[in-house]
């Protein structure tokens, strides 16, 4: 598990003069796709509330797995619905809470500037590569959707040989970003990330090939009572923070008029 501490120190104009207090901490249990964007959201949660926030990044069956253990974990960003949906069938989430804050979006990716050929289905059927990166499907919402994308291709069984996969999607990018795999089914949201120096070639691939990923945020047990997760939930759904995460390279819902 990765460990993030964004130390959030900008007080509200309301408290100017008053004498500095200890700002209150928030754990946040996040999906390794989400991890680099949220990094992004800090400064503009930091410019309204004085928190202190720490990130926790895994996949989303890991990140389950720790909040089932008793993990205090305020608030989870996961990377599908029904984990959250799960946690609120176990009493270990707030169901009313549960909205979809992101749609993930799965591309093709090599650092190499010419690796990925424009049509990136035929550039997989042609086969000429040693490895090719995923996600683990049984803990990692990309995972899955990397391996429906190659049933719906017809290319599972063909690649089956060819495929290495990372505990979580940001391991999966690593092994691609590193030449361990020629290319890798990965979250765009990676691809694009300021953190990415190697931007490389890439296939979008087309969202008919797999369900969409949609990544639900919930209100865990732990911060049930607390008014610093409840802040940071609506934030996300402000229009600042989903313009944010559009740009990131993820879907959003529409807003409603």
């Amino acid at each position: 598990m990765l460990r993030y501490v964004f130390m959030l120190t900008i007080a509200l104009s309301a408290w100017a003069g008053a004498a500095a207090a200890e700002p209150q901490k928030l754990l946040v249990a996040v999906a390794s796709n989400f991890l680099d964007t949220a990094q992004e959201l800090m400064p503009l949660f930091a410019a309204e509330y004085p928190y202190q926030i720490e990130f926790t990044s895994g996949s989303t069956g890991k990140l389950y797995a720790q909040i089932a253990a008793g993990a205090p974990f305020a608030v989870l960003l996961a990377a599908d619905q029904a984990t959250p949906a799960r946690l609120v069938d176990q009493g270990l989430a707030e169901g009313a809470t549960q909205f979809t804050y992101a749609y993930g979006r799965l591309t093709l990716w090599s650092p190499d500037p010419h690796g990925i050929a424009p049509d990136g289905a035929i550039w997989l059927s042609r086969g000429a590569f040693d490895h090719l990166a995923i996600a683990n499907p049984d803990l990692a919402p990309y995972g899955v959707a990397a391996m429906q994308t190659l049933r719906a291709l017809g290319l599972a069984d063909t690649l089956k040989g060819k495929i290495v996969t990372g505990e979580n999607i940001a391991q999966a990018f690593a092994l691609t970003a590193t030449g361990n795999a020629q290319a890798g089914l990965v979250a765009l949201s990676l691809v694009q990330s300021a953190r990415n120096a190697h931007p490389g070639s890439r296939w979008d691939v087309p969202e008919t090939l797999y369900d969409p990923i949609r990544q639900d945020a919930v209100l865990l047990k732990a911060g049930a009572d607390d008014p610093v997760a409840k802040e940071f939930l609506v934030f996300l759904q402000s229009p600042a923070a989903q313009a944010l995460i559009a740009g990131a390279g993820y879907g959003i819902d529409s807003p409603t008029d």
